[in-house]
Formats: C-alpha cells, sequence, structure tokens
C-alpha cells in the first residue's frame, strides 16, 4: 500500500499542508480524539497554528514532517522532560488522516524517529512517550517498535465523565531494534 516513508525537516512552505491536513476545514479530526483529548485543546485557525506551534516546527531538530510517497502526513516531535537538564527525552508522533491508521505507517516512522534521535544524542541511554489508556493505537506502535511499558498512573485522565490510565512507555539505546 505504502511504499517510501521518510522523516523530513519542516520548512516554512510546509506549513500550510501540515495545517491543512491537522486543523484546516478539510482535515479529519479523529486524531484529536486520541492525542490527549482531556486538555480540550481547541482547533486552530491557519493564523494560530502559522504564528504558534506552526511556527516552532520550522528547521526544528525536534520535530519532523512525516512523509509518505511523496505527501507529508504527520510529524514526530521529541521534547525534554526535564527542561534544561536535557537528560530525559520524550516523543510524539501523529498521523492525522486516520483512513492510513493500522497499516504499519507509525511504528515505522517512529523507529526511524527513535535512531535518529538516538544518533543525535549519543550520550542518551533512554527515550519514551506518554499516551493513555484510550489510546491502543499508540500502546500497539510503542510495542512494535520494542518499546516497553514502564508505568501505569491509574485513573489520572478524566474525559467524558470517565477517568482513564496514563501510561508511560520507552526503549533503551541497546533496545532499539535496527
Amino acid at each position: 500500500m505504502r511504499n517510501h516513508l521518510f522523516l523530513k525537516t519542516i520548512e516554512e512552505k510546509d506549513l500550510r499542508i501540515i495545517w491543512e491536513i491537522s486543523f484546516g476545514p478539510k482535515a479529519d479530526l479523529v486524531w484529536m480524539k486520541f492525542n490527549g483529548p482531556y486538555f480540550n485543546d481547541p482547533v486552530q485557525t491557519w493564523v494560530e497554528f502559522s504564528n504558534g506551534y506552526g511556527k516552532s516546527l520550522i528547521n526544528n531538530s525536534m520535530s519532523k514532517a512525516i512523509v509518505v510517497d511523496e505527501k507529508i502526513i504527520g510529524l514526530v516531535t521529541a521534547y525534554w522532560e526535564d527542561a534544561n537538564l536535557k537528560q530525559w527525552l520524550d516523543v510524539g508522533i501523529l498521523i492525522y488522516d486516520s483512513n492510513v491508521w493500522g497499516h504499519g505507517i507509525g511504528s515505522k516512522a517512529l523507529s526511524l524517529w527513535l535512531k535518529e534521535l538516538f544518533a543525535q544524542f549519543a550520550y542518551l541511554p533512554h527515550i519514551g512517550f506518554t499516551t493513555w489508556s484510550g489510546n491502543q493505537g499508540m500502546q500497539k506502535i510503542g510495542e512494535k517498535c520494542g518499546m516497553k511499558k514502564e508505568a501505569v498512573i491509574r485513573k489520572v485522565r478524566f474525559l467524558n465523565g470517565q477517568y482513564y490510565d496514563s501510561i508511560k512507555y520507552g526503549i533503551l539505546r541497546e533496545e532499539l531494534i535496527h
């Protein structure tokens, strides 16, 4: 189904495409139901995106576009859990079109991202991510990439009158699947 997947540095010219697939009028907003929906993040206008989050993505080594068959379909990101100490790196992944979920794109993109980050930060022994018990897809992606469930913080995410668990996954450099 999908032939060529790679991660690309985000340029200013990519922002409109990223906004259109993430928040634009024709965007498949199903992704927002799984990406920390308990935070109630709003759908961003082009102006909000291009002047805020979108601007922060440009030429940022901590974020890349996921490109499949020459088309941007999502993002991978990284951030420091411990801020300026830069010893605890967590990642995120967003694939905006729910029609391509379940085809191995997420695990392939995350695997490439983990390899790139371990190369970029040669001193780091561990990279992780946090998801929630309502996001089965993200848990499967982590497991497929060789990550281990490291923590379950029970019933701390509240959504639609129900509590969900926060779940942390991680991988050590020597566990990375090559």
